[in-house]
């Protein structure tokens, strides 16, 4: 526990520029705090003080402003900056190194028992606002954009955004060692607008070439059926005597 509350501290210096030293993290961080408090709190929850544990849990929540379940699981090296309205659920799963970001919720959108939180692996960067509802696996180094609702799995290192989320970005080659602050980039992450109008021009542009195609096409069988038809045979004029008068 002491361990991954260390490596805790050690993060916030490596994801944000802002702090100063492992002092300044420990006191001035509510990320760290929360941390802390789940770190003792989940330690009561896995002895069967379950009373105490939420109590715990519950301090945590008052002094830092993110809310923590003391059965959830969380890895070493997490990160969750500002904090602010981060709510994670009993049965949600955080794996070593994920960063979150304020007002991000892992919420289960089930009543029944069992797992129904969803399951962040190792490296996932999740923007402030973000929804990730339900048993599902963000995976390996994904990205989840700011504000997005998310209630599929996501595969590694693909990045999503929107109501419902979807996919923006492929997976990456890369790693997704680099940290991404906020999940996003505006070196890499194409304008889906933007995208939707070339993809709209494109079909245009097509169906303009069939339809040009379809046009000469009928023209030429007008011409080759027009040479086909059989002429019209011309009239022959017949001179009429006039009749003499008896």
């Amino acid at each position: 526990m002491f361990d991954n509350i260390r490596h805790d501290i050690s993060v916030v210096l490596e994801r944000d520029p802002a702090a100063k030293s492992k002092f300044d993290a420990l006191i001035s961080y509510p990320g760290v705090h929360a941390l802390l408090y789940y770190r003792l709190a989940h330690w009561a929850w896995e002895n069967g003080f379950y009373t105490l544990g939420r109590f715990i849990s519950h301090i945590g929540r008052f002094l830092s402003g993110i809310e923590i379940h003391p059965g959830a699981k969380i890895g070493k090296g997490v990160f969750i900056d500002h904090g602010m309205g981060v709510v994670i659920g009993e049965t949600a799963e955080v794996g070593d190194n994920v960063t979150l970001y304020q007002g991000v919720t892992l919420g289960g959108t089930s009543l029944d028992g069992g797992k129904r939180h969803p399951t962040l692996e190792e490296g996932v960067i999740v923007g402030a606002g973000a929804k990730i509802l339900g048993p599902i696996v963000i995976g390996k180094n994904a990205r989840v954009g700011s504000n997005a609702v998310v209630v599929k799995p996501v595969l590694e290192n693909a990045t999503v955004v929107g109501i419902p989320a979807k996919v923006v970005q492929p997976p990456r080659t890369k790693t997704g060692k680099d940290f991404c602050a906020y999940g996003m980039s505006t070196d890499d992450i194409p304008d889906p607008i933007a995208r939707s109008l070339e993809g709209m021009f494109d079909m245009v542009c097509g169906l303009k070439s069939r339809v040009e195609e379809l046009e000469q096409e009928l023209a030429e069988r007008e011409a080759e059926a027009i040479a086909k038809a059989p002429k019209p045979k011309k009239a022959s004029r017949k001179t009429v005597k006039p009749e003499t008068a008896p």
